[in-house]
C-alpha cells in the first residue's frame, strides 16, 4: 500500500496563501496516485501558467510546465509518445478555459487517454483578482470595477455538447469525493475532465468554502451519467451546482490507439531504437 507521502518535494517552497483551495487539491491528487498504487515514475503532470498550474512543482513525479493555455497539447503529445505513463493535465479555469480554450474543445474531440483536472476558483488569482471565463456575471473584481458584463463559460456544458467520454465536477472541501472522482478519471479510457471548484481566500471573496457548501449538491446514486440529454439539463442548470460524474460515454475511440505507429506494434514510439 503506498502513501501519500511518496509524492512529497521535501522543503518544496509553496507560494500558495494560507487557506487556498489549491492545498486541498494537492492532498487529494497525491491520495488518489497512492490509493492506485501508481509509482512516481509512471506519472506525468502537465501545467501551463498560473497558481494551479504551480501543482508539478510541489509533486514528486514526472512533469512539464509550458506556456500560458498549453498544457493540454503538451500532454497529448506525452501520451502520444509514451501511452504506458499516466498523463494529468492541470491548471486552473483562466489558463484551461481562457487561453487554452481551442485546446479544451479539441482535446476533447480527439479523445486522448488523459486526466484533465481544472482547478476552477473563478477568478486570476496569479494576476491579482482578475474576472476569469467562469466569473459570475455582475461580480465585482479588482479590475471589473462596474462587476462583470458577460455571462460565465460553462465548461460542463460544453463537455456534455462536445460528448466528452467523461465530465465530473467537485469541490476541494469534499476530500472523499474528489479523491473518488480523480481516481476515476485516471482509471477511464479516454479523455476526463474534472472541474474542481475551489476558493481562492485572497481575491474572491464571493466563492468561499461556505458559497460552495452552501450552492453544491451531491448527485443521487440513482442519476444515470450516460443519459446525455438528462446530464446536459444537469449541466445547464447553474441554481445549484452538481458534484459527481455528470457525464460519461465508454464508447469513443482512443486518440493514440488509432495513431498508424501503433497499428502492428504498441511498444512507445519513446522507448523505440532510433533508425539510421
Amino acid at each position: 500500500m503506498f502513501e501519500p507521502k511518496i509524492y512529497d518535494i521535501p522543503d518544496a517552497d509553496i507560494a500558495w496563501c494560507p487557506g487556498c483551495g489549491n492545498f486541498g487539491i494537492i492532498n487529494e491528487l497525491k491520495t488518489a496516485l497512492a490509493q492506485l498504487e501508481l509509482d512516481p515514475t509512471q506519472v506525468v503532470l502537465v501545467s501551463g501558467i498560473g497558481q494551479a498550474a504551480k501543482m508539478p512543482q510541489y509533486v514528486k513525479a514526472n512533469m512539464f510546465n509550458g506556456l500560458h493555455g498549453r498544457s493540454l497539447p503538451a500532454a497529448v503529445a506525452i501520451k502520444m509518445v509514451n501511452p504506458n505513463l499516466v498523463v494529468i493535465a492541470e491548471s486552473g479555469d483562466g489558463c484551461t478555459y481562457g487561453e487554452g480554450g481551442n485546446h479544451f474543445i479539441h482535446t476533447i474531440r480527439k479523445n486522448p487517454d488523459i486526466t484533465n483536472i481544472v482547478h476552477d476558483n473563478q477568478i486570476y488569482g496569479l494576476t491579482k483578482g482578475q474576472a476569469s471565463p467562469t466569473t459570475a456575471r455582475g461580480q465585482v473584481t479588482t479590475l471589473q470595477f462596474d462587476g462583470v458584463y458577460v455571462d460565465p463559460f460553462n465548461p460542463i456544458a460544453v463537455a456534455v455538447a462536445l460528448d466528452a467520454s467523461f465530465v465530473a465536477r467537485s469541490f476541494s472541501g469534499n476530500f472523499q469525493l474528489t479523491v473518488e472522482l480523480i481516481k476515476m478519471a485516471i482509471k477511464h479510457k479516454g479523455y476526463a475532465l474534472i472541474d474542481i471548484l475551489q476558493p481562492c481566500v485572497t481575491f474572491n471573496k464571493v466563492n468561499t468554502y461556505q458559497w460552495y457548501r452552501e450552492n453544491t449538491y451531491l448527485l443521487p446514486d440513482s442519476y444515470d451519467p450516460t443519459d446525455r440529454e438528462h446530464a446536459f439539463r444537469i449541466a445547464t442548470d447553474t441554481s445549484k451546482l452538481a458534484l459527481g460524474v455528470i457525464y460519461k460515454n465508454p464508447n469513443k475511440p482512443v486518440f493514440e490507439e488509432q495513431l498508424a505507429p501503433y497499428k502492428n506494434d504498441k511498444t512507445p514510439v519513446a522507448l523505440r531504437g532510433l533508425e539510421v
